[in-house]
């Protein structure tokens, strides 16, 4: 079969079964977990494995799922990946109400589109047609959440590091793989388009604590030492520094307070924050972090607070596959009107398919069908076969593309990637020396 049989066959197959996986789409959405907890939401990717008849395994990095389309084969291994995760968002109309977790990022559409191609590739009996392997990923914990839950698994040796992508590469789970595409929701874009991303910010994450002495508020508050007033003031040192931002590195610093005090009635003695340093580069991201934490020390210095910061290593900057994307783009102009393929260029918000893309080509395009804004109780799906056929569509057709005629594009697009890091261990070494305490 020549590889528009070959894709043909496969979108008719992803077709025949829209109904189906529009279902699964709207299912996951109602059960929404947050990250490394997403038991039933991997439930559901297991068992929809099964019903493909594709061996697979789980409970990789906790909750993580991973499947391959052919049970023995050799040459290039593609994966497909989809986030497992929600992301809190207490007033969206769908989120669970006692913990807030909601798909107002589009993670099941995500991984709608993983099991659709995986469904088309499978049940259109064309894998002896392509060279290599296609992987499918279920992944857990994209959402750079509840970080205090994580140091403390990670503390129990449940996880050596905090984001879902990362504990994958750290446990070997992405060795055998070569390059990975995942797609997501594009906001404020009801109507099916396809964006094509290239780059993003990566960042370094925080949690501080000021430490202050408690008193009482209204008789003896000289007696005490603010450690709201200190966290009120770190924040003003770092709003203080905006200007000393560069443009062109893309920077963003967004602090928030989870513990403000312990009772109105009390000088507060006990604060707690955390923040995110992003930048499009990881020297930018280094240089900020440092600024970063001397307002932040200074905060404490001058109310007299002990200032406990601890740094941990986020998300690396996005940098996508110019030759895979190429591939991706080709495809979307044969399903849409060529207006509706647009360039998505540098995404200031971080994902840590950053990290793959260190390591191995990778890309990562926005799919429109979506209406409002991601993380906000606006975000609705418009358009479920925008939102997660069609993409599920120009996922199977690109790997097609790669792994037809014994995996020629493949092999280019591997022999023409420069890593990041040489290696898997230079790059788990350059996570583990961003984790830093400083107590001042």
């Amino acid at each position: 079969m020549t590889v528009e049989e070959l894709k043909k066959l496969v979108c008719e197959t992803i077709d025949k079964n829209s109904d189906k996986l529009i279902t699964l789409a709207k299912n996951l959405e109602e059960t929404p977990e947050l990250g490394f907890k997403e038991e039933k939401t991997a439930e559901k990717v297991c068992n929809f494995f099964k019903e493909l008849n594709i061996s697979y395994r789980d409970k990789l990095a906790l909750t993580g799922v991973k499947a391959k389309l052919k049970e023995n084969s050799s040459g290039p291994n593609v994966a497909i990946l989809g986030e497992l995760d929600g992301v809190i968002c207490f007033d969206s109309p769908k989120a669970n109400k006692e913990t807030g977790a909601s798909h107002t990022c589009g993670h099941n559409l995500q991984i709608t589109t993983m099991l659709g191609a995986a469904l088309g590739l499978k049940l259109s009996g064309i894998e002896n047609e392509l060279a290599g392997n296609v992987t499918f990923m279920g992944v857990p914990a994209e959402e750079y959440i509840e970080i205090e839950y994580r140091q403390k698994l990670r503390e129990e040796g449940k996880l050596h590091f905090l984001a879902g992508k990362q504990e994958l590469i750290y446990r070997g789970e992405l060795d055998d793989i070569d390059m990975a595409m995942m797609m997501h929701s594009l906001k404020n874009c009801p109507e099916p388009t396809v964006a094509i991303g290239e780059t993003s910010n990566g960042f370094l994450g925080k949690t501080i604590e000021y430490i202050g002495q408690a008193a009482h508020a209204a008789e003896a508050p000289h007696n005490g030492v603010n450690a709201l007033n200190a966290a009120m003031l770190g924040i003003m040192g770092i709003n203080a520094l905006r200007e000393t931002f560069r443009d062109e590195d893309s920077i963003r610093v967004h602090p928030i307070i989870t513990k403000g005090g312990d009772t109105v009635n009390s000088v507060p003695s006990d604060v707690r924050m955390e923040s995110y340093v992003r930048a499009n580069n990881v020297d930018a991201m280094k240089l900020t972090n440092e600024k970063v934490d001397r307002a932040l020390i200074a905060g404490g210095y001058a109310m007299g607070a002990k200032t406990i910061i601890n740094t941990i290593p986020g998300h690396l900057p996005l940098k996508c596959s110019k030759q895979i994307n190429s591939l991706f783009e080709q495809n979307s102009k044969a399903l849409l009107p060529e207006d509706k393929v647009i360039d998505a260029g540098h995404f200031a918000a971080s994902t840590d398919m950053g990290d793959v893309s260190n390591l191995i080509p990778s890309i990562h395009p926005f799919i429109g069908g979506v209406s409002g804004a991601l993380h906000t109780k606006d975000f609705n799906v418009e358009d479920y076969y925008g939102a997660c056929i069609l993409p599920a569509k120009l996922m199977a057709m690109t790997v097609i593309d790669l792994l037809y005629n014994n995996g020629e594009k493949a092999k280019q697009v591997i022999d023409s990637f420069t890593p990041t890091f040489k290696n898997k261990e230079e790059y788990i070494n350059f996570l583990e020396n961003c984790f830093e305490r400083k107590v001042q």
